[in-house]
């Protein structure tokens, strides 16, 4: 198994001391977190895309841009781009220039995007979304895979043997399809025979398990290898303490402030307490056998290779965060590498050969 650490790049009150950073330090905050994911041994560090409040995660290839610059090994992911938002040859000749400052260490999880706010910003429907997001993909795969492409496409003006530069270090890049609440996505992740990402940190496992299901059947039914089928998985939050009692009592500051902002943005928390939070939502807060314990529970419903933890603070002390973090590769990650087997593919950065492309595994095969 694989373990990212992922961001948001939230910009709210601390949910415990009430107090808020400027925006500088956020983004100094985010960038020493990739830095203690890289030295602590996590595989990959994700940045989201969102445009609207309380986020200011609306340039991921410029941040990840920042992090590949003082970072050797570790590999970087974007969760989520908004291709539904974008223009896919702008979003094509930031990532494939991000991707050679990286030396190939891209990878990226597309997805719609939600939120009314940002659809607004860019003048996308709730009815063209998915459409937008499904024809983005496809010309952004056409255009990472040829020198030259042509394309009538329906959201943006045609292309005739454009040429769009520079031409990508990796051939080609992988490609996750962030899933969360809807089949489209699932669908386009099988049809193109690549990996699936679920959101999983809203609501209880059945949704996301049955998205998941669907990925597999539909998979299959395009023909695919069902053994090259691959999943991710998110988790709602993470502490790991010594003790399970230990870890509650940390943690339970942070959820009532996280719930009390909820509310305060007119939202009702699924999870009304701390002991549901931990027993029905994906977040993986106690001891080390107890979190062991529920990826494998939840392993059993979404057989996936890899799991992303949340990478920020998010209330927590800076001494409480990367004592967590510590346990996790000391105690938990060993245990779960045993268990779970990794992607179908081999993990870790390209070949620093830039004349020899690096292979990128057999789920990308064009089909």
């Amino acid at each position: 198994m694989r373990f990212l650490a992922i961001t948001l790049i939230v910009h709210a009150p601390d949910p415990v001391t009430g107090g808020r950073k400027s925006t500088q330090d956020r983004f100094r905050e985010v960038i020493d977190d990739a830095l203690l994911a890289e030295e602590l041994g996590f595989d990959g560090f994700g940045v989201g895309e969102r445009h609207e409040r309380p986020f200011i995660s609306s340039a991921p290839p410029v941040v990840l841009s920042h992090i590949a610059a003082l970072t050797r090994r570790i590999r970087l992911f974007t969760a989520v781009t908004t291709l539904s938002l974008l223009d896919p040859v702008r979003a094509y000749e930031d990532y494939a220039t991000l991707d050679h400052l990286s030396r190939g260490r891209l990878e990226l999880i597309i997805g719609k995007g939600n939120g009314t706010a940002q659809r607004e910003l860019f003048r996308v429907t709730p009815d063209d979304q998915w459409e937008r997001n499904a024809e983005s993909y496809e010309l952004f795969r056409q255009i990472w895979r040829n020198d030259r492409v042509t394309a009538s496409p329906v959201f943006r003006p045609e292309l005739k043997d454009a040429e769009v530069l520079p031409r990508p270090y990796q051939q080609p890049i992988r490609v996750w399809h962030g899933s969360a609440t809807s089949r489209e996505s699932v669908d386009l992740a099988a049809r193109y025979g690549d990996p699936l990402f679920s959101a999983n940190v809203t609501n209880p496992i059945e949704p996301y398990a049955e998205l998941v299901r669907h990925y597999r059947q539909q998979w299959e039914r395009y023909g695919h290898d069902p053994a090259l089928a691959t999943v991710g998985a998110g988790s709602a939050g993470f502490f790991a303490a010594r003790t399970t009692q230990e870890a509650i009592a940390a943690y339970r500051p942070v959820f009532e402030g996280n719930v009390a902002f909820q509310r305060q943005l007119g939202a009702q928390p699924v999870f009304a307490t701390l002991e549901d939070f931990v027993e029905r939502s994906s977040a993986l807060i106690g001891s080390p056998q107890q979190i062991i314990d529920k990826v494998h529970r939840y392993h059993e419903q979404f057989g996936h290779s890899v799991l992303h933890l949340q990478a920020d603070a998010g209330g927590l002390t800076p001494t409480q965060h990367r004592g967590s973090l510590e346990l996790f590769q000391s105690g938990i990650a060993p245990t779960l590498r045993r268990d779970i087997p990794d992607p179908p593919w081999a993990w870790g950065p390209a070949a620093s050969d830039e004349s020899s492309a690096p292979a990128t595994g057999p789920a990308l095969t064009d089909h």
